[in-house]
């Protein structure tokens, strides 16, 4: 798949291999993404990211990664910046959509694009904002457990009431990735939440963070931050769930960067009020 643009623009399918150069890029721009992140995106659609190149060298980003057939979710949209407003990323935006098909498609999109998203149909569902600080000291509850092998049937459900669509290729490497601690509250198939702490270019990121009520979420952010204390954590928290904000904020976080999630067009019901932390501002 190939595309032609302004000054020679090409956009072709991202490989895996390609990832460090659009981590890097995202890091440049303030986004902190995992240091492990990229074979758990690939997993989950390993055809929905996408490179421009001029001359072989790339210059422009985007993913539009399936998350079932109605969903998908766009993230990573990048320009270098010495090379904005030439087109590039438009370019490549037209043709990494033609992927989505007819899904519906979500993102989380920066103040500074919100909108030119709009213009091309996406409507404001709600603000996420990024709370950040240094992690106090806690205790991991002892209802809270790590995640094993036998729990991923459990999370894989329990992931697809808070998320508009069933991602288990997803979850089978976002659990097990080393350096990723993943815990859930409950037993069996009756877990009450679950989260997941990775190590980022900057600290630590908490994402997702699932539950039942303002208790589970917090038992399980105090097992995830157990035995860091004091070292940079940031969780990403949808504006309308207040007990996620009041979450964060009690922990000792400041809001320290915010998107915008928005559709353009329906997605089928999940359990919002669930949602304490989402997975990634990249892959929703």
């Amino acid at each position: 798949m190939a595309s032609p643009a302004p000054e020679d623009l090409v956009v072709t399918r991202a490989t895996l291999q390609d990832w460090p150069v659009i981590s890097g890029w995202a890091a440049e721009e303030g986004w902190n993404p995992g240091l492990s992140d990229g074979p758990a995106f690939f997993a989950q659609d390993p055809d929905g990211f996408f490179l421009g190149r001029v001359d072989g060298d790339p210059v422009s980003a985007i993913s539009v990664v399936h998350h079932g057939t109605d969903y998908a979710f766009l993230g990573c949209y990048l320009v270098r910046p010495e090379l904005r407003g030439r087109g590039h990323g438009l370019a490549t935006w037209k043709t990494a959509l033609a992927h989505a098909g007819t899904r519906t498609i979500g993102l989380d999109g920066v103040v500074a694009q919100q909108d030119n998203y709009r213009r091309s149909g996406f409507e404001l569902a709600h603000r996420t904002v990024r709370f950040s600080g240094p992690a106090s000291r806690t205790a991991a509850p002892s209802d809270v457990r790590p995640a094993g092998p036998a729990d991923l049937e459990a999370v894989t459900a329990y992931d697809a009431l808070c998320h508009p669509a069933a991602r288990p290729r997803f979850l089978a490497h976002w659990l097990t990735t080393p350096g990723h601690r993943a815990v859930v509250r409950g037993s069996g198939t009756g877990i009450t939440g679950y989260g997941v702490l990775r190590p980022a270019r900057d600290g630590l990121r908490i994402g997702p963070l699932f539950a039942d009520t303002a208790e589970d979420a917090r038992a399980l952010f105090a097992a995830l931050t157990a035995g860091v204390e004091g070292r940079q954590v940031s969780v990403d928290v949808p504006e309308t769930n207040r007990a996620g904000i009041a979450l964060a904020e009690d922990a000792g976080l400041t809001p320290s960067f915010e998107t915008a999630r928005m559709y353009t067009g329906p997605v089928r019901p999940h359990a919002r009020e669930r949602i304490f932390g989402v997975t990634t501002l990249e892959l929703g």
